[in-house]
């Protein structure tokens, strides 16, 4: 028999379970036509971030997402985030650093996943565009495929499932009111305005694509009643949570709040759907949404409905229909950065197999219909 272990269930891991071998981290140098001007944030900080004085290194880029653009900053032995738009123009209402900063300047008393904001600027003399300055939270971000050693570990693959289905309906158990969101957006009529929304976007990319336009059609035609209105991440998929690299099914962080609002909670079950593999899906489906691929362990999509709706007493019967919404959207999104690319806004060679995705987007939400 094992001896009992002081402090719990954290020494306990540590003292028997396999040590997990180091994470990849994504912090790269800073791309050529990404750069931040050191000499102008500097003097901002001293005025916004009491006690963050001395001389500001940045140390360089977060360079796994696709589009706000992320940075690490230390400046007198501590570090910070640096959150700000893409470059070039962006589409109206996206890329929120003002939104992002409110939230994330707040939420954290109700929801300690959501790291705080300190300061925000919006003083266009300083970098050109609004940002904001964060707490630096260390963890690894999963993209595409599991590490191997939670590939391989189904109790550990299990858990991490279940933390995330937990995570979000914890998110949507929080009271706006409590921490001084209940003012956020406009929940009545959300997912009318939402299919509306994503529907001009898209045609704004010029883009022709019957398979989309097919799929903007079925979802008119087939919307819910909107049941509830919550506080709604609006992008919560695995590649926007932070884990532990000791403990991987352990969340340190959920990140990217700039769409944070008040809506339907559903949106976010759906989206999370899409960006989730199930053992039966089509081969062609792999790597065309940001999923964990599938692995033993790892709950089904139907598991983590049932476990959400275990969590929050929501009624789940159309959430076939928020799974292909979130399939439609992403497919905007990422052609909204394809178009991006294409006019030479941004240099990433990652986004110019970005149409690709889309048109796969496109033939996996008609399959889900």
């Amino acid at each position: 028999m094992r001896p009992a272990a002081p402090g719990g269930a954290r020494w306990r891991r540590l003292l028997y379970e396999p040590v997990r071998p180091p994470r990849a981290s994504e912090l790269i140098d800073v791309r050529p036509d990404e750069q931040l001007d050191a000499a102008r944030i500097a003097p901002w900080l001293d005025a916004h971030l009491p006690g963050a004085g001395g001389p500001l290194e940045i140390v360089g880029q977060f360079g796994g997402g696709y589009a706000n653009l992320t940075y690490l900053l230390r400046r007198g032995g501590r570090e910070y985030v640096l959150r700000r738009p893409p470059m070039g123009p962006v589409a109206p209402t996206a890329h929120d650093m003002q939104r992002e900063h409110r939230v994330l300047s707040r939420l954290g008393a109700a929801y300690p996943l959501a790291p705080r904001s300190y300061a925000l600027c919006t003083d266009p003399a300083v970098l050109g565009v609004d940002f904001h300055v964060l707490e630096r939270r260390h963890g690894f971000v999963v993209r595409q495929q599991l590490p191997p050693d939670v590939a391989g570990d189904p109790p550990t693959s299990r858990r991490l499932g279940e933390a995330l289905a937990d995570a979000l309906a914890a998110l949507h158990r929080v009271d706006p009111r409590a921490v001084g969101l209940g003012d956020l957006g406009r929940p009545e009529g959300y997912v009318e305005r939402q299919l509306a929304g994503w529907t001009r976007r898209w045609a704004a990319t010029g883009r022709a694509l019957p398979g989309v336009d097919r799929l903007a059609s079925w979802l008119r035609d087939h919307r819910p009643p909107q049941q509830a209105a919550t506080l709604l991440h609006n992008d919560f998929q695995i590649e926007n949570i932070l884990l532990d690299a000791a403990d991987p099914a352990t969340i340190v962080a959920v990140l990217d709040w700039d769409m944070c609002t008040r809506g339907d909670p559903l949106m976010d079950l759906g989206y999370l759907l899409n960006c989730w593999t199930d053992p039966s899906d089509d081969p062609a489906w792999r790597g065309v949404s940001p999923s964990p691929g599938w692995a033993p362990g790892l709950p089904s999509r139907a598991a983590l409905v049932e476990r959400y709706a275990r969590a929050t007493g929501f009624d789940v019967e159309h959430a076939r229909w928020y799974h292909v919404f979130g399939a439609f959207k992403l497919a905007v999104v990422l052609e909204q950065i394809h178009v991006r690319f294409q006019r030479g806004q941004t240099h990433d060679a990652r986004f110019g197999a970005l149409g690709a995705r889309v048109e796969g987007l496109a033939a996996k939400g008609l399959a889900l219909i």
